[in-house]
């Protein structure tokens, strides 16, 4: 049914797409507007670290199976897998989505299918559908409520953790919308190739609201953490004795607290529900501030503790969103750095054992160093442990004696 599938988006969610496609006996054109990646996938190499992609690429791109490009190709289904941050009035950015609307609708032809799969508000991908509609006024499109429309529109949100992208890719469940009659089901029959999961079949508006209430979900009960966190501290009682006596109730299961929420979902979408809808969705809106608010109360701490001290050395350990990758997308750790390093409240002795060089907001303030974990706990007055990655808990416990330690992630409990 499908022999050609142009993927437009080759980041965290495009690449991996395309590679399980490509891997599964389909023709994949990958689009990207970045040269450089484009350069790397073309020599079977992936320009970011997931387990199990770079394998994944080098293998596609060596049975012929995957190639990339700068603009899309005619093929049978385009998968659109572009941003959509957040901008300074905490709305959605659509403008990758529309640039995509745009550039796919150019080679669009009878019988094609488009899927949208970045995450978006309620409504876009309707939206989605007006675009191409523009672009293409020769060809019909389901918002306009034809039965059989020449091109279907459809959207599937991607679902995966990062770190486990490739697995779950294929074993987790999707959610497929369509635009209107058969658009879903057409979907269905693309992610069938390699997804072992069920696909639940649903209207896109629903599928894109389904996305939102599963990270919203997760970002209040982190944020009912962070608060309760807080609280005690006031109280002047340890969280994790609290969180985890609570948790002994057969009906209570508490998160551990962190610094804070980072990521490309759960740190942006919820916002995406309190644009369309502000007046009901003050819940979503206050966890969001919890959790927004959370690097600057751990700033806050650190450098009270700092100041007990004379030229201070405050070891920092971790810059990703979450334990185990190198990605520092919307990263609370890497907020909380950097707002030390600006602030100047002494030397820091950074540790993330997953990226090389550390990024230009810290080289810049001259104060900021990466180096290993041994040497940042050893040659600090201050330990803050930020992201709870594996390689930290080689961390002797004797390490950290006569050491302030302020424990973001419930780590060492």
């Amino acid at each position: 049914m499908f022999s050609t599938v142009c993927v437009t988006g080759l980041g965290y969610i495009g690449l991996p797409t395309a590679a399980a496609l490509a891997t599964n006996g389909i023709d994949v054109i990958g689009v990207d507007v970045n040269p450089v990646t484009v350069d790397l996938i073309n020599a079977g190499r992936a320009p970011f670290v997931e387990p199990d992609l770079a394998v994944a690429v080098s293998g596609a791109v060596a049975m012929g199976r995957l190639r990339a490009t700068t603009a899309p190709e005619p093929a049978d289904a385009f998968v659109i897998a572009v941003p959509t941050p957040l901008q300074e009035d905490r709305t959605a950015d659509l403008s990758y989505v529309r640039a995509a609307a745009a550039s796919v609708g150019q080679v669009l032809k009878t019988g094609d299918l488009v899927i949208l799969e970045s995450t978006s508000p309620p409504g876009t991908t309707v939206e989605l559908s007006r675009w191409l509609g523009k672009h293409r006024p020769d060809l019909t499109f389901p918002h306009e409520g034809a039965d059989a429309p020449d091109v279907r529109v459809a959207h599937c949100p991607e679902r995966v953790l990062p770190g486990r992208t490739m697995i779950e890719i294929v074993t987790n469940d999707r959610v497929v919308g369509g635009v209107g009659e058969g658009c879903a089901e057409r979907a269905r029959a693309l992610y069938q190739v390699f997804a072992k999961g069920e696909c639940l079949l649903t209207d896109a508006t629903t599928a894109e609201m389904a996305k939102l209430g599963e990270n919203a979900f997760r970002d209040i009960n982190i944020a009912f953490a962070n608060e309760l966190s807080m609280v005690c501290d006031q109280l002047g009682i340890d969280a994790g004795d609290v969180i985890d006596l609570a948790n002994r109730h057969p009906r209570v299961d508490i998160l551990r607290p962190g610094p804070g929420v980072g990521g490309h979902c759960i740190a942006v979408d919820p916002w995406f529900i309190v644009s369309a809808a502000p007046r009901q969705a003050r819940l979503v809106r206050l966890a969001r501030e919890v959790n927004d608010g959370r690097p600057d109360y751990v700033v806050g701490e650190v450098v009270d503790t700092a100041g007990r001290f004379k030229d201070p050395v405050i070891a920092c350990l971790g810059l990703s969103f979450k334990a185990n990758i190198d990605d520092l997308r919307e990263s609370p750790a890497l907020q909380i750095v950097t707002r030390l390093a600006e602030r100047q409240v002494g030397r820091l002795l950074v540790a993330e054992p997953h990226i090389k060089e550390l990024p230009e907001s810290l080289t810049r303030t001259g104060v900021a160093e990466l180096v290993d974990a041994a040497t940042a706990v050893r040659d600090a007055d201050v330990v803050v442990l930020l992201v709870d990655h594996d390689a930290f808990r080689g961390v002797k416990r004797t390490a950290l004696r006569g050491k302030a330690v302020f424990d973001t992630r419930g780590f060492w409990h």
